[in-house]
């Protein structure tokens, strides 16, 4: 008997990005804030019994068995359980919102529960972690501080905040940015207790500003209504707003000045994930 299951893929900003230091391996040692919204890709699962797993997408560029998707789905398949995957694409690529790692790890949850694998939580987060390092938060279906190289993390309550986002013409290489020689390393990281203060930045954000100007003119559009910021390493820039009244007005004041200009993107902070509740 085949089983369907439907759910939401959640996007994420980075509040803030500090890279406070370099691993001899390569990897860099940060601390980020990621908050994650209640919009996103659409995902449906429908399990079977071919052995197959086979995937019907409209995101463009990415071959099948490249996909993060069906990369997470083969480390949890087993011989006779088969699904057929539907992705309806929302979140652009190379946008700094996570779409990939969110894929993949609403991937993970939902097979674990639809194939009764019962494999707890943290095992999930070890098999994301393999796919990339923003999959194990996606896992853990919390907004939360992450810190060493991604991997150590803290659930955080957040007041509720709106988010408004720009999505420049671009696609900003992590791989890019994380090996430019003008990348800040050394930032001192916070406490806990500072994560709410002002003393925040994301580090990437002067060097990804200088090397694409379409992220450069997002983000000044943007600090006309507030402080505006990058997330992760790009390409969109946000601005919070404490109203889901003042954050829709100014996505109307934005499409009336330039209306063919931007993508935008209205979204609210959630600390719990709107995945299914039986996956959260």
């Amino acid at each position: 008997m085949s089983s369907t299951l439907s759910l939401l893929s959640p996007a994420k900003l980075n509040l803030f990005l500090h890279i406070t230091g370099r691993r001899g391996d390569g990897y860099h040692e940060l601390q980020t804030l990621f908050q994650l919204l209640d919009w996103g890709d659409q995902l449906s699962l429908t399990t079977n019994h071919s052995g197959l797993i086979t995937l019907q997408s409209d995101a463009r560029g990415i071959p099948a068995d490249q996909n993060l998707i069906v990369r997470a789905a083969k480390l949890l398949h087993k011989d006779g359980l088969g699904v057929h995957i539907t992705l309806q694409k929302q979140i652009p690529t190379g946008a700094g919102l996570g779409g990939g790692s969110s894929n993949a790890a609403s991937t993970l949850l939902a097979l674990n529960y639809l194939w009764e694998l019962q494999l707890p939580r943290t095992a999930l987060q070890s098999l994301g972690a393999q796919l990339g390092a923003d999959v194990p938060v996606f896992v853990g279906a919390r907004t939360a501080l992450a810190e060493g190289i991604g991997e150590i993390l803290t659930p955080v309550e957040l007041p509720e905040r709106w988010y408004l986002v720009l999505v420049p013409d671009c696609n900003v290489s992590t791989a890019e940015i994380f090996s430019h020689p003008q990348l800040t390393r050394n930032s001192i990281p916070i406490k806990m207790s500072a994560v709410f203060g002002s003393d925040s930045r994301n580090d990437c954000q002067q060097l990804v500003r200088q090397l694409y100007p379409q992220v450069d003119d997002a983000l000044k559009v943007l600090d006309s209504f507030g402080a505006a910021r990058l997330t992760g390493t790009g390409a969109c820039a946000f601005v919070a707003f404490g109203r889901e009244t003042e954050a829709r007005a100014a996505q109307k004041q934005l499409s009336s000045d330039r209306p063919s200009e931007w993508t935008s993107i209205l979204a609210r902070g959630v600390n719990t994930s709107p995945l299914p509740k039986e996956l959260v």
